[in-house]
């Protein structure tokens, strides 16, 4: 029962991140423990039916929770006390920082190790800059255009398993973002052609998160220090596009009341990451 608890409130902070602009739920994984359980239960869901589920099921009733309840919440909080709310969610990645730490602990001054932390680092940072150019339409699509969607759900389901990439963003980059965001909105107004565009997207979804898992599970399992060299770099380059995708005005108050909340982010970090 306590494992349980704990995995749902692991899936709560997870959700919730995925609300905030620039923060991935693949990083609070990272940070608070999970994200390699997650990707070996991803990758043979069924080899080990029962315990998967055990496993997966409170930490998707934490995530979904976290969005049907906080998600009016922390727009508020976003839009009026921006500072304080983001670094909240940096405080819960600093936190995951010293169990990254553990695992490459020793490994700083090879070569190859530093240039794949400074691949993964400038490529969060290159997509946060970015600008998308427009947006697509979805009105009169046809063949290629389901094809599109299909595909670009495969790259959504990447930025929900890669660490430090935002989905949403990167749905933004591709103008794909509010489309998608209309057709779910807009599902009971028009279901039929809501449904036909969806169920490819969805389906991308699906295929992208086993592909991309089985990837990810290759990496740890053949080059582990190096693919977490990757991941610190996924880390500690969304901190800075947690800034970047925001427009911060803030006071003394709420700089000191920001300072606070980043040391309680850390502390629950690190005590559920233990």
């Amino acid at each position: 029962m306590k494992n349980t608890i704990i995995l749902t409130i692991k899936g709560f902070f997870i959700g919730v991140a995925n609300i905030i602009p620039g923060v991935s739920g693949g990083t609070l994984a990272i940070t608070l423990g999970i994200y390699e359980k997650l990707i070996n239960t991803i990758s043979h869901f069924f080899k080990n039916f029962k315990d998967n589920l055990k496993f997966i099921i409170p930490i998707f009733i934490g995530a979904v929770l976290s969005i049907l309840l906080l998600s009016k919440v922390i727009s508020f909080c976003l839009d009026k006390y921006t500072l304080a709310t983001i670094l909240f969610f940096i405080g819960l990645i600093l936190g995951g920082i010293p169990l990254l730490h553990k695992k490459i602990k020793g490994h700083y001054k090879s070569p190859s190790n530093m240039i794949i932390f400074l691949l993964t680092f400038s490529f969060v940072i290159l997509l946060s800059i970015l600008k998308g150019e427009g947006e697509v339409h979805l009105e009169n699509a046809n063949l290629l255009e389901y094809l599109k969607i299909f595909a670009v759900g495969m790259v959504a389901a990447a930025t929900m398993i890669i660490p430090g990439v935002s989905g949403s963003f990167v749905l933004m980059l591709l103008g794909y973002y509010k489309p998608i965001i209309n057709l779910i909105s807009n599902l009971t107004n028009n279901l039929g052609h809501s449904l036909c565009l969806l169920f490819p997207f969805g389906l991308g979804i699906v295929v992208g998160i086993v592909v991309v898992a089985k990837i990810l599970e290759y990496l740890f399992k053949k080059h582990e220090v190096k693919t977490y060299f990757g991941v610190l770099g996924f880390v500690l380059a969304s901190i800075i596009t947690i800034f970047l995708s925001s427009n911060i005005t803030f006071s003394i108050l709420q700089l000191l009341i920001g300072m606070i909340l980043l040391l309680i982010g850390f502390i629950t970090a690190y005590k559920l990451g233990e």
